[in-house]
C-alpha cells in the first residue's frame, strides 16, 4: 500500500506539474517523457518498457525483494499515468518545477524507504550507493545529466532543460532527506542462537565482528556480534535478526564515520 501511495505522488507529480509544461522528470522516467513529446507513444508505456532492462539488472545485483516491490512501483506508476487526469495545476512553469520535484521526490523516498525503489535511474543510483559510498538523491542528480542535455539540444529551448534541472535537483534533495542510505549504523547483536544467526550475517555484504560477553545478573556467557551497516540495509537487517531469533536483543546506534574495508566479510 505504502508503495502504492509512493507511485500516486509520482503519476501526479508528472501529470499535474511537469508534462503539461513538458518539462522533464530525469533518468528513465525522463526519457519517456522526452520520446512521449516527440511521437505519439504513451508516455506510462514507454515508462514501463525503459524500466524493464533496469530491473533485470536489479535482479541480479540488487536482490528479489528490492526488485519485487520495485516492480509494484513501476507498475503502480504506469497505471496511475494513465488514471490521473494531464492538467496543468499551475500556470507558472517555475513553481509547476518545484512542486512537480517535491511530489516525485517524496514519492521515491517513499519506495525507498520501504525496501524498493521507483525504478529506472533509481535502481542505477541503488546499485552505485551498495559498492560505493555517496547519497542516492546525488547520483541521480549526476546521472540525469544526460537527459537534461538531449532536451535541451532536442527542443533548443534551453529554459525548458533548467527548469527540468531545478526539477531534477528538488526530487534528488527531497530523496536524500527521506532516504538517507549513505547514513551508517552500528548493530550490537545479543543472541542465544548465536551460530545460526551468522549464518545468516555472513551473507550480506558487511563485516561482523564475535565480542565475548556475559550477562551481569544471570552471569550467562553468550557471544555479541557488532556489525556496520547503511540504513539502507536496515530493513533488511532487521527482517533477518527476527527470522534468525526473534528473541535476540539488538542496539542499534548512529554511526559517524567508518574507516578501513566496510565491505569486507570478517572483521
Amino acid at each position: 500500500m505504502t508503495t502504492v501511495i509512493g507511485a500516486l505522488l509520482i503519476a501526479a507529480g508528472f501529470n499535474l506539474f511537469l508534462i503539461p509544461h513538458q518539462l522533464l522528470s530525469g533518468g528513465v522516467s525522463g526519457l519517456s517523457m522526452l520520446t512521449g513529446y516527440f511521437t505519439p507513444l504513451s508516455i506510462g508505456i514507454l515508462y514501463f518498457v525503459y524500466n524493464v532492462p533496469m530491473l533485470i539488472a536489479g535482479w541480479f545485483l540488487l536482490g528479489r525483494r528490492f526488485i519485487l516491490l520495485s516492480i509494484v512501483s513501476v507498475a503502480a506508476v504506469t497505471a496511475l499515468i494513465a488514471i490521473v487526469p494531464e492538467r496543468m495545476v499551475a500556470n507558472d512553469p517555475i513553481l509547476s518545477s518545484v512542486f512537480g520535484g517535491i511530489l516525485v521526490g517524496v514519492g521515491a523516498g517513499i519506495s525507498f524507504r520501504v525496501g524498493g525503489s521507483s525504478g529506472g535511474f533509481d535502481i542505477l543510483g541503488s546499485i552505485v550507493t551498495r559498492y560505493r559510498d555517496f547519497p542516492v538523491g546525488s547520483v541521480l542528480v549526476a546521472l540525469n545529466a544526460l537527459v537534461i542535455l538531449a532536451m535541451g539540444y532536442l527542443q533548443n529551448d534551453w529554459n525548458l532543460a533548467l527548469l527540468s534541472m531545478v526539477s531534477i535537483y528538488i526530487t534528488g534533495k527531497v530523496v536524500d532527506m527521506i532516504h538517507v542510505s549513505h547514513t551508517k549504523v552500528t548493530l550490537f547483536i545479543i543472541s542465544s542462537d548465536t551460530e545460526k544467526l551468522l549464518e545468516r550475517l555472513l551473507q550480506i555484504e558487511r563485516g561482523v565482528t564475535r565480542i565475548p560477553a556475559e550477562g551481569a545478573f544471570s552471569h550467562a556467557k553468550k557471544d555479541m556480534l557488532m556489525t556496520v551497516t547503511t540504513r539502507y540495509e536496515l530493513a533488511e537487517l532487521k527482517r533477518i535478526i527476527k527470522e534468525a531469533d526473534p528473541n535476540a536483543f539488538v542496539n542499534i546506534v548512529e554511526t559517524v564515520g567508518v574507516m578501513g574495508s566496510f565491505r569486507k566479510r570478517s572483521v
